[in-house]
């Protein structure tokens, strides 16, 4: 399988104010972000918090010898919870949803994860990872999921016989940026 893949950073931006209840508390006196009335596709609610205190996120993905795909998530200001971690905010922990072309694909509690080729059919598809709060809120900066989004494209394998090898083009990694 020939495979292209183009990484972009869809990323957050700023600090906000947004209509939404109450902050919550963490593990500390301070509050965890505020909850906004804006969800995600699944109904999950928006917690706001400021670009100083913000998790980061980027992705690399890359094809693998077997048609499958190394994701590679780059995370900063932001640690993932274990199984069975409590259902409660807190500053900078959480998890990781993945999407494909706005399917969910599954939850991450770490950075890597294996694509398997039979999810990729042939063309371009959207690669999309979310953070989380473990109450299952989305972290958010201005109104805006914190997310990173690649462009990955397969196609089929040149013609038996063929001169050229399989090639990958194109290949960015996006690191998070300080500018939201």
């Amino acid at each position: 399988m020939l495979a292209v893949c183009v990484l972009l950073l869809t990323g957050s931006a700023g600090c906000g104010s947004g209509g939404g209840e109450e902050p919550e508390v963490g593990d500390s006196a301070t509050p965890v972000g505020k909850l906004l009335e804006d969800t995600d596709d699944e109904g999950r609610r928006y917690r706001e918090v400021d670009a100083e205190r913000a998790p980061e996120v980027g992705v690399e993905v890359q094809p693998e010898a077997d048609d499958s795909w190394d994701v590679r998530l780059t995370v900063r200001d932001f640690r993932f919870s274990p199984e069975g971690t409590e259902a409660k905010a807190v500053a900078g922990r959480g998890v990781a949803h993945l999407f494909l072309d706005g399917d969910l694909l599954t939850l991450l509690r770490g950075p890597r994860y294996r694509l398997p080729a039979g999810l990729v059919p042939r063309g371009t598809h959207q690669l999309t990872v979310r953070l989380y709060a473990d109450d299952d809120t989305v972290w958010a900066v201005d109104g805006e999921p914190v997310e990173s989004t690649a462009d990955i494209t397969a196609s089929d394998a040149e013609p038996t016989g063929a001169t050229q090898p399989e090639t990958v083009e194109g290949r960015t990694v996006t690191e998070p940026t300080a500018d939201r």
